[in-house]
């Protein structure tokens, strides 16, 4: 029987060696045990990705505000022309009354009725020539009113232009302002977040996987791109100095923070931090295939969880063995690495061109 001095002797020797046993774990969380990521990364990740949707939506409101006001611009310039040809037509006009003047005066117009009657040789010729003349003063006259008249509608109309135009120039300042400050707030967080994944790699343990409100889902879409806007850059098989080798992959040229997504259905067979490719996933697809997702910034999944096309299992960011900001995409028939098959057409073969 043991004695209770020897087993209060026990307890701190046995508290001790607990505390000594490792736990840092490669896929696993480091921060309560239960694989649940601290609060302050899945906020700074789920403000990063509000952000990024708030940027595509003031960049979006930006260009159509900026469209409205050009094509008011454009309008404007058209009442200016029509009021720059009124405005000739209007001056022809007068030279033409100056002219009729002129011969009238020239002729004989210029004296009284009355003279004209008692001098005329001719009494009707006389009347001829002054229901011509009337005629023709009266066309005249009303050419001028209806030009004037055309005028100052067009004046009016070109002003009511030019002060919906200064509303819409307005506008499209206080836009760009906005998307100025929400692009500046973005890029602070991207760099935070992209921060956290560098001590990740550094230490070669995940942080655990964030929630983020997820997309609606297309059911129609079996497969998609991995992200949803991008630019290609180094393609697969491609050459260089950064790899020891051919590249592995195709490389997504998108910002930090971007929403990754998975291609197609499948299940997650690892996450991990550390290495060349530092935050990756890899996904198993139906067929016989997987799919890598490497540089993250930061993960949304875990391993063994099923993903659906389109669903958010990440974020893009610079870690591991990269220089600059980037998704790094591998199609594979194995989930290591020196299986990789070029992407660009194992997606389109399944109606995903890259453009």
């Amino acid at each position: 029987m043991r004695s209770p001095r020897l087993c209060a002797l026990l307890v701190p020797v046995l508290l001790c060696a607990l505390v000594a046993v490792p736990t840092v774990r490669p896929t696993q969380t480091t921060d309560d045990g239960a694989g649940r990521r601290e609060d302050g990364d899945s906020e700074l990740s789920a403000q990063v990705a509000r952000l990024y949707e708030d940027a595509a939506l003031a960049t979006q409101r930006y260009e159509a505000g900026r469209q409205k006001a050009e094509m008011q611009r454009a309008r404007v310039r058209r009442f200016e022309d029509l009021l720059a040809r009124e405005r000739r037509e209007i001056a022809v006009l007068h030279e033409d009354l100056g002219r009729i003047a002129r011969s009238q005066y020239r002729d004989g117009g210029g004296l009284p009725l009355t003279a004209q009657i008692i001098l005329a040789d001719d009494f009707n010729d006389l009347m001829r020539g002054q229901h011509v003349f009337s005629r023709t003063t009266v066309a005249v006259n009303n050419a001028v009113d209806k030009s004037r008249r055309a005028e100052a509608r067009l004046a009016a109309d070109e002003a009511k232009a030019t002060a919906v135009r200064r509303k819409l120039d307005r506008r499209s300042a206080e836009l760009a302002a906005l998307k100025h400050d929400i692009e500046q707030t973005l890029d602070e967080a991207r760099w935070q977040l992209q921060g956290r994944a560098d001590a990740s790699v550094a230490a070669g343990a995940c942080r655990g996987a964030v929630r983020l409100d997820q997309p609606p889902q297309s059911p129609a879409a079996a497969w998609v791109t991995p992200v949803a806007v991008y630019e290609l850059s180094a393609g697969f098989g491609s050459g260089g100095s950064r790899w020891a080798n051919a590249h592995t992959g195709q490389d997504f040229a998108v910002p930090i923070g971007t929403p990754v997504r998975a291609v197609g259905a499948g299940r997650v067979v690892k996450v991990s931090c550390g290495g060349p490719f530092g935050i990756e996933i890899v996904v198993e697809h139906p067929g016989g295939y997987y799919t890598q997702y490497a540089h993250l910034a930061a993960v949304t999944v875990d391993q063994g969880e099923a993903v659906v096309p389109g669903q958010w299992i990440g974020q893009s960011g610079t870690s591991g063995n990269s220089t600059g900001p980037h998704l790094h995409f591998e199609v594979r028939v194995t989930p290591e690495t020196g299986s990789a098959v070029d992407p660009v057409p194992w997606l389109a073969a399944r109606g995903v061109p890259l453009g």
